[in-house]
């Protein structure tokens, strides 16, 4: 079984004249956050808001800058996040797939926004 990529766009909510930016994203089910890769980080303009630990799946730690906010979008779903600027990729964590409410499917490799609810994210409270 491979990754499942898939594009997303990402932008600064706090400078809107700034382009959005399309990016090829990892749907990581093992992750919990987006992270992003320090030039998009850059594109991005997004501030700096505190420094994070980490653990990565090879049980390595690291102190990472944690920025945003980050606004994703999704064919029609869209989240506000945090993001840590880490690595070489984006990955789509746990946190804004839930918000926005997509589902991955690892056997299509595809990720897709809820068939359940098509219009509109749906959430437990």
């Amino acid at each position: 079984m491979g990754y499942v990529v898939t594009e997303v766009e990402l932008s600064n909510p706090r400078e809107p004249s700034r382009r959005p930016v399309v990016v090829n994203a990892r749907a990581d089910t093992g992750s919990v956050m987006l992270c992003v890769p320090d030039d998009v980080a850059q594109q991005l303009d997004v501030e700096l808001e505190s420094m994070r630990d980490v653990e990565v799946a090879d049980g390595r730690r690291a102190s990472v800058p944690y920025v945003g906010p980050v606004r994703v979008r999704f064919e029609n779903r869209t989240c506000f996040v945090g993001a840590l600027v880490m690595g070489t990729e984006v990955l789509l964590g746990a946190v804004p797939m839930e918000d926005m409410d997509l589902v991955v499917n690892p056997k299509l490799g595809t990720v897709t926004v809820n068939p359940a609810s098509p219009d509109t994210p749906r959430y437990r409270a």
